[in-house]
């Protein structure tokens, strides 16, 4: 799609091709190494997508995994989408974020993707 930043990416971005979707730097990222898997086709949402794509996806979100894992070594790391406005998503082409983590790359990391809405919904790990 014209002036979709996913539809038209430079091929030094590029990581990973596969037949439905690539794995591709982050133009902005949140942590060194942090990758985005994109299907090749554009839809708002990953639930657009036929089965078929979306296993694929979810196989390169494995190979990207394993690619950081053999050059950033990261200690964890945080996968996600951000699935709509409300969500977060500012492109409105569908991607699934792969962020290398590392121990104090944040304060601190308790709750993960919790933390995201609030900390004071979801404390479980402090029986409250």
């Amino acid at each position: 799609m014209e002036g979709c930043p996913f539809c038209e990416l430079p091929e030094e971005r590029i990581r990973i091709e596969g037949e439905h979707g690539l794995v591709v730097v982050d133009g902005f990222p949140v942590a060194e190494g942090h990758l985005l898997v994109v299907p090749y086709r554009h839809v708002e949402s990953i639930f657009h997508l036929t089965a078929d794509e979306q296993e694929e996806l979810w196989a390169l979100t494995a190979r990207a995994r394993g690619l950081l894992v053999r050059e950033a070594r990261p200690e964890g790391f945080t996968i996600g989408i951000n699935d709509g406005l409300a969500a977060g998503q500012t492109v409105p082409h569908a991607h699934i974020h792969v962020i290398p983590r590392h121990i104090g790359d944040v304060p601190d990391p308790t709750g993960g993707i919790r933390a995201i809405i609030s900390l004071r919904k979801a404390r479980y790990w402090e029986g409250t």
